[in-house]
């Protein structure tokens, strides 16, 4: 949540305009044209024809910091080993690379950092597809194998690859180079500007600040894993699945596409060696699909690249809170092309609304969650197994049933938890901090509708999501937000239009031009933090007239995704006092009285901010980060987590009695 007053607004339009400039300097060289194009992007699993190589483990890194950061672009570092171009580090993967030394300046670098390592590939991959895959890379990434550029991605927190058949040696060390930037412009997303104190006797030489526009740190570096895997030279690039059921059938509609063709091998050379393979519009008699139960029996099965099969006697899929037995319940499509198989997990459950509900699979949901964020100590954002295991079961243990993935697509491995376990998602795209006017431009908008397309390519078969979120807190009183956000929204709803599409308001509702585009209106309030600092009492007027005056307007449910107050743990005071533990508790019983007039009127769920303390750029505002966290940055629970756990698992005794508390 951030507060800025319109003359502050002012000032920093012609800031942002003024600091374009510094961006560029810094992005020069990068050439990017848009995303990659967008073929399939199915998550690599194993099977019969797949395998996997994880290249996880120490990397070469420096980070280049010349005065322009092109020193590695000029000077071709990816010619060669990193080694060799000057001193190097060792640098873990998966993990952000700001809090790994002890260096400040690492800490708060801006612009381009470099990562290598060397590879071996089998000879058995000779005949096969091999493909390089970088989950996920923040901001900017070129990648290059022995020396050759095989791609080049904008936007972090989502994955893209590259077949690289072509560029590697299977008799032979690799090596395998990603050059990094982590710089944000008003045109990246989230946006941001860049500060140079190039000639200044305040600063050292050469001084760059990153700009943020959003309460949370700018971690960067190779956040999840890099892979290679296999597949088949004609293989299946990409599944969609969409569900619905009826009384005790369910109905499963498919579409597989593949590409490559089965038994032509002079095509197939051809494929394999320069890369090129178009969609098969021709190979529907070569596809089969079953689909399994959790026990790995059949339960239907079909043929060609598109079809529709029923499942008697179907399981739906349900939220924990919803179904004590078959919560997180999932099938797997089996599909075969040729020797190639690939197996799709899904859930069979339907989403809705009405003027005042939420509903799965026909059923009133009430979400009582969390918003998070991907942040924990030393590693940043970095991909971390045990870290998502402690997690979710501290999801569990507070009964949460549902978060949002604020402010950017979390690690496939999370949402695969997340439906596994049958927690709801609210999937949200880096769509935070879109304030000023050169937001808005069409440069922009081309970025978000990418970043939109990539995140629905990749989430679209989960079942734990039921909602896209497109933005979080713009400033959608700004006229230019409407057609902005209108095309982002008719392409989300294009792209899937099984699921809700909505934004977080941080607005007033004063002028808002936008919340009458979205299925649901999730809305973020800070009354007696940010407004009236202090003043608990004002919450019960405040928040109720809220609520009221928003359902008034648009008659459409409503979420609170953010409500919270900055808490140090161990610090006490009575009465109760700002900062500390006994306020925080406070503060929450006074908006769950709100809550829990209206969540028996139009008021479907409730999400605090946050689940977990986590690091912000310095301030004076912030003591080591934002400490909104019910639990610390460690997960460890403050007195306001045992207040959200009573009352949420009070909630899930009204509808399943006699639930036991973990």
């Amino acid at each position: 949540m951030q507060n800025m007053s319109n003359g502050a607004v002012g000032t920093a339009v012609v800031r942002c305009c003024r600091l374009l400039l510094c961006a560029v300097v810094l992005l020069s060289g990068f050439g990017f044209d848009g995303a990659v194009g967008l073929d399939g992007m199915l998550f690599p699993r194993e099977s019969e024809s797949r395998q996997i190589q994880e290249l996880d483990g120490f990397w070469h890194f420096r980070a280049d910091d010349s005065t322009d950061r092109r020193a590695g672009l000029d000077q071709q570092w990816f010619l060669k080993r990193l080694a060799a171009t000057g001193p190097v580090i060792p640098m873990p993967i998966s993990s952000s690379f700001n809090d790994i030394t002890t260096d400040r300046k690492l800490q708060n670098f801006v612009g381009w950092v470099w990562y290598d390592r060397g590879f071996f590939v089998s000879k058995d991959w000779s005949n096969r597809r091999v493909v390089l895959r970088v989950e996920s890379a923040h901001y900017n990434a070129i990648v290059w194998v022995n020396g050759k550029e095989v791609m080049r991605h904008s936007g972090g927190h989502l994955p893209f690859e590259a077949q690289i058949n072509n560029f590697i040696k299977f008799s032979d060390e690799n090596f395998v180079t990603i050059a990094v930037n982590n710089t944000l412009t008003p045109h990246t997303l989230p946006p941001g500007t860049v500060t140079l104190h190039k000639n200044s006797s305040d600063y050292p030489p050469n001084f760059y600040i990153q700009n943020v526009q959003f309460d949370f740190f700018n971690y960067a570096g190779l956040h999840r894993k890099v892979r290679l895997y296999t597949t088949p030279i004609a293989y299946i690039d990409d599944i969609t699945v969409v569900t619905q059921f009826h009384e005790t059938t369910g109905t499963v509609n498919y579409v597989i596409k593949t590409k490559g063709q089965i038994g032509d091998s002079a095509k197939s050379n051809t494929l394999l060696f320069h890369g090129r393979n178009d969609y098969n519009s021709d190979s529907s008699a070569d596809v089969s699909v079953e689909i399994l139960d959790r026990n790995g029996s059949s339960v239907a099965k079909g043929s060609g690249n598109m079809g529709q099969l029923m499942i008697k006697n179907v399981i739906p899929w349900w939220p924990y809170t919803m179904n004590r037995t078959h919560y997180g319940y999932q099938y797997t499509l089996k599909v075969k092309f040729g020797s190639d198989v690939y197996r799709q997990k899904f859930g069979v459950r339907t989403v809705s609304k009405t003027q005042t509900g939420l509903f799965i699979n026909n059923k009133a949901f009430y979400c009582h969650g969390v918003a998070k964020h991907e942040d924990s100590d030393i590693r940043g954002k970095g991909l971390d197994f045990p870290l998502i295991a402690r997690d979710f079961n501290m999801l569990k243990w507070l009964g949460a049933n549902c978060f949002r993935t604020s402010h950017y697509p979390y690690a496939e491995e999370i949402m695969d938890e997340a439906d596994q376990q049958g927690i709801v998602v609210i999937d949200e795209c880096p769509g935070v901090g879109i304030d000023f006017d050169i937001n808005f431009s069409n440069e922009s908008l081309a970025h978000h509708l990418e970043v939109m397309r990539e995140m629905v390519r990749r989430d679209k078969n989960r079942p734990a999501v039921i909602m896209w979120s497109i933005a979080n807190e713009p400033r959608t009183q700004n006229p230019l937000s409407v057609p902005y956000f209108k095309a982002i929204i008719d392409l989300t709803r294009s792209l899937d239009p099984t699921r809700l599409v909505t934004y977080v308001i941080g607005t007033d509702q004063k002028g808002e031009l936008v919340a009458q585009l979205t299925d649901i209106l999730c809305i973020n309030r800070y009354f007696a933090w940010y407004d009236d600092s202090g003043y608990l009492e004002t919450i019960y007027y405040k928040m109720g007239n809220d609520l009221q005056s928003w359902y008034n307007e648009y008659k459409k449910p409503i979420i609170i995704t953010e409500y919270g107050a900055d808490t140090v743990a161990g610090l006490h005071t009575i009465p109760s006092s700002m900062f500390t533990e006994d306020y925080q508790a406070d503060f929450l019983r006074e908006y769950h009285h709100v809550f829990d007039i209206y969540r028996k009127k139009f008021l479907v769920g409730e999400m605090v901010w946050n689940y977990a303390d986590f690091m912000t750029a310095p301030s004076v505002s912030r003591v080591v980060g934002n400490r909104k966290g019910v639990l610390t940055r460690q997960r460890q629970p403050k007195a306001a987590g045992h207040i959200l756990r009573l009352r949420y698992w009070s909630i899930i005794n009204e509808t399943l009695p006699f639930s036991a508390m973990p």
